[in-house]
């Protein structure tokens, strides 16, 4: 079987290590490639990007870097925030010469409204402990380094400018992808309802596909194995054009 690249996009807060045990779970065939923003693990000292546009060109450099101009077999993953900036950067691809390379095959999202649904409820300009408290009832999670007062102060900052990109984000286009768009969301989601996850059908011409899958809003951090399964089942489902 051909390999395929599923290229993970962070969402706020995360670094690419989240996603390195992924790849011991992955089906044959399926290699997990994470995007690694600055502000976190190796590229700490960086400042985080606090707007969609030079994450997603940094992001489009690594990608190419590491398998454009070779035909690749390519799939791009977000969460949250993730989603977005997924998106964003399958545009950057599709619009590329040769889409830049890479053999782009879908597009999964996950538990994020379609990317024209702005979020209303904020929380970029709280003090420290309304802004953790904040953040852990949008994402029904929160990381317990957070805790400890040390760690706080050198992860608020890159979490804060997350926050605020994903917040005052506005997508770059209303053109439709060309690929097809695969939407997951957790079935006791109390963020990101069935109906949010539907939106993302007016984003592509290709095809929609919703999904649950067991767990709250995050969980990726459950059930990645599932996750997985899914994006590669979805790999080998003819695709009808």
């Amino acid at each position: 079987m051909e390999e395929t690249v599923l290229i993970c996009l962070p969402f706020a807060g995360a670094g690419p290590s989240f996603f390195t045990p992924w790849q011991a779970s992955a089906p044959d065939g399926l290699r997990v490639l994470p995007v690694h923003l600055p502000g976190r693990e190796k590229r700490f000292a960086e400042a985080a990007y606090t707007s969609a546009v030079p994450a997603v060109t940094d992001a489009y450099e690594q990608v190419t870097a590491a398998l454009g101009v070779s035909g690749r077999r390519v799939v791009l993953f977000g969460h949250s925030m993730g989603a977005v900036l997924a998106y964003e950067l399958a545009h950057r691809i599709e619009q590329a010469p040769n889409n830049a390379g890479l053999r782009l095959e879908g597009l999964v999202v996950s538990g994020s409204p379609g990317p024209w649904t702005p979020r209303t409820d904020r929380a970029g300009e709280l003090p420290d402990e309304e802004f953790v408290a904040r953040v852990r009832t949008f994402a029904g999670y929160a990381h317990p380094a957070l805790e400890n007062p040390e760690m706080r102060e050198l992860l608020l900052p890159p979490l804060r400018a997350d926050v605020r990109l994903h917040e005052t984000y506005i997508p770059s286009s209303d053109r439709p992808l060309a690929v097809d768009v695969t939407s997951l969301r957790g079935r006791a989601d109390t963020l990101v309802g069935a109906a949010d996850a539907a939106q993302w059908g007016a984003a592509t011409m290709g095809r929609l596909t919703v999904a649950e899958l067991p767990g709250g809003h995050m969980y990726l951090a459950e059930h990645p194995r599932e996750l997985l399964e899914l994006v590669a089942a979805g790999l080998r489902a003819p695709q009808d054009r």
